[in-house]
């Protein structure tokens, strides 16, 4: 995907708008077991392309790796009668967060898609969400850590998010809790695009190569998108969806 590739998308909460045009080739996306369709325009052609396909249809080759990140999503939730009262506590709790999470190695984020650091400079631009009463909202976004490359790092950085939800103090009748199972993001997955791509082309000229001498190899789809699914407890697997016909040279 080039460079100019963008995305439109309205993130779970409310973001200054700049937010919501990444780029692929660096931004930091959401991964998850079902790859969510999504629409990007293609600057070449200007026309849109959709990613996201049935797990039926995964290629055989691919790039399994560690993630990135773990991400926990946290719901900061309150019942304070008097509204103003109620969000100041929530953020409070929400700056107590921020406070922690850079002594415990921990971040704070936000994104349905692409993942976008909440900082003490955007905080307050999280959206209150009804908690089921006319009097009780809630904040939800990420509390994220970067995992490390074996088995044991990846399972301190899931022990470490665990406490660090116990770990931020109340404010008021505000409490935080864990919000949902545990997911990953990756780091500019097509950065990936040279190596997926060596892959493919090994595998076409090893098959190829069962079939006599003489045969051909015609390879479609490699234009699109790196895509990813969860692999996992911690790891994705990165793939280009193709795919590769084979017929005699010259046929």
């Amino acid at each position: 995907m080039k460079t100019a590739f963008r995305i439109a998308l309205l993130l779970a909460v409310a973001l200054p708008s700049p937010a919501l045009a990444q780029d692929l080739n660096a931004g930091e996306v959401v991964v998850t077991g079902s790859r969510a369709r999504q629409t990007y325009i293609d600057p070449r052609t200007n026309r849109a392309v959709e990613t996201g396909e049935d797990a039926s249809g995964l290629p055989s080759v691919g790039l399994r790796r560690r993630a990135d990140f773990a991400l926990l999503p946290v719901v900061i939730s309150g019942d304070t009668r008097e509204r103003d009262q109620r969000r100041e506590e929530i953020l409070t709790m929400v700056r107590s967060a921020l406070s922690l999470a850079g002594r415990s190695g921990i971040e704070l984020a936000v994104g349905d898609f692409f993942v976008v650091p909440l900082t003490n400079e955007n905080y307050r631009t999280l959206s209150f969400i009804g908690d089921g009463r006319p009097d009780s909202e809630r904040v939800v976004f990420f509390i994220k850590t970067r995992l490390g490359a074996s088995a044991e790092e990846a399972n301190a950085a899931i022990t470490r998010l665990e406490q660090f939800v116990r770990s931020v103090p109340a404010a008021g009748r505000a409490e935080m809790r864990a919000a949902g199972p545990l997911t990953l993001s990756i780091v500019a997955p097509d950065q990936y695009r040279n190596q997926l791509l060596d892959q493919i082309a090994t595998e076409a000229r090893a098959i190829a190569a069962r079939f006599g001498p003489n045969q051909g190899v015609e390879a479609r789809g490699l234009d699109r998108p790196v895509e990813w699914r969860r692999a996992g407890i911690t790891e994705v697997f990165l793939y280009i969806p193709h795919q590769l016909t084979f017929r005699p040279a010259g046929g």
